[in-house]
């Protein structure tokens, strides 16, 4: 009977533990966490200091992780009418709203207290203008209001490479900002590609994305001439001698096959190239952000 009861308690709390992990949006962190980390190594010539990443890694992804659990909670609703969204624990009761809260501000508050403590404040301050930015300018306001929103939006998902170097340097500079502004022009043809494939769930929601407001061809032409312009920004770290030839090779390479992609997203003749798209384009910043991380080291092996 004991035995049993234990297994009741089990089955209860586990998947509570579950749905909790879930608010916090752990693949989305990841990949702002690489970033992070390409930010504090290239802030400097060595290895950044062991305790500057731990702490600075921690409470980045303490904050960002309750600024996707506010995202769920400001979310719920529209949540349960898109397709991709309607098993979110929110969405489906799972997880009552007030403990969703409860959990969004314990992470919020731990990351932005761990970076006050232990790493400085001005990375404090920026991790928490991020996530006021997301969750509440983006989530709350911007992503109802107009078809802009992944592009004025974008800039607090494009904050990680930047809290990175001010996490080791302490200081702002034209290095991080251009890191940033990589990841900025990134973002809207990362996630019209997504919006186009998901034209109709966001339509039935009534979320005024780009491809429900001006309609698909519109949109694919934007994800184009977006893509362009990533590609030019891509470039500027070789062009100001941040980053040397090992860079340039990989990012021409990786441009390439980020264009082929945009490029069948415009031509609109494949149905499943949005989503193809989407998907490269998560390896594509990654691998961007690899090869300039690959270039410091290997200039600072050859010094």
């Amino acid at each position: 009977m004991r035995n049993a009861t234990i297994g009741s308690i089990e089955g209860l709390v586990t998947p509570a533990w579950r749905d909790l992990l879930a608010l916090c949006k752990l693949r989305v962190v990841v990949v702002m966490l690489v970033c992070a980390l390409v930010g504090m190594a290239l802030a400097t010539p060595a290895l950044p200091p062991l305790d500057s990443v731990i702490f600075g890694l921690a409470g980045i992804g303490l904050t960002a992780s309750g600024a996707a659990a506010f995202n769920h909670v400001l979310d719920r609703r529209l949540d349960k009418l898109m397709l991709r969204t309607s098993r979110r624990p929110l969405a489906t009761q799972r997880l009552p709203t007030s403990l969703a809260l409860a959990w969004a501000t314990l992470l919020s508050l731990a990351g932005v207290g761990l970076l006050l403590w232990q790493v400085n404040a001005l990375t404090a301050w920026l991790t928490l203008a991020s996530l006021i930015g997301y969750a509440l300018i983006y989530t709350a306001f911007l992503k109802r209001a107009t078809p802009q929103n992944i592009v004025i939006g974008g800039l607090a998902g494009a904050a990680p490479p930047l809290l990175g170097w001010t996490a080791v340097t302490g200081q702002l500079g034209p290095e991080p900002l251009l890191l940033v502004l990589i990841v900025f022009a990134w973002t809207p043809p990362h996630f019209w590609a997504l919006a186009i494939h998901k034209r109709d769930e966001y339509a039935q929601a009534g979320v005024p994305m780009l491809p429900v407001t001006h309609g698909d061809a519109f949109t694919r032409l934007q994800v184009w001439l977006y893509g362009w312009l990533t590609v030019a920004i891509t470039m500027l770290p070789f062009v100001i001698g941040m980053s040397g030839l090992v860079y340039l090779v990989g990012a021409m390479a990786l441009n390439m096959r980020f264009m082929v992609w945009n490029w069948k997203v415009w031509r609109g003749q494949d149905p499943k190239a949005p989503i193809g798209a989407f998907w490269f384009s998560i390896r594509y910043i990654l691998g961007i952000f690899a090869v300039l991380l690959l270039d410091h080291y290997a200039f600072a092996w050859i010094v």
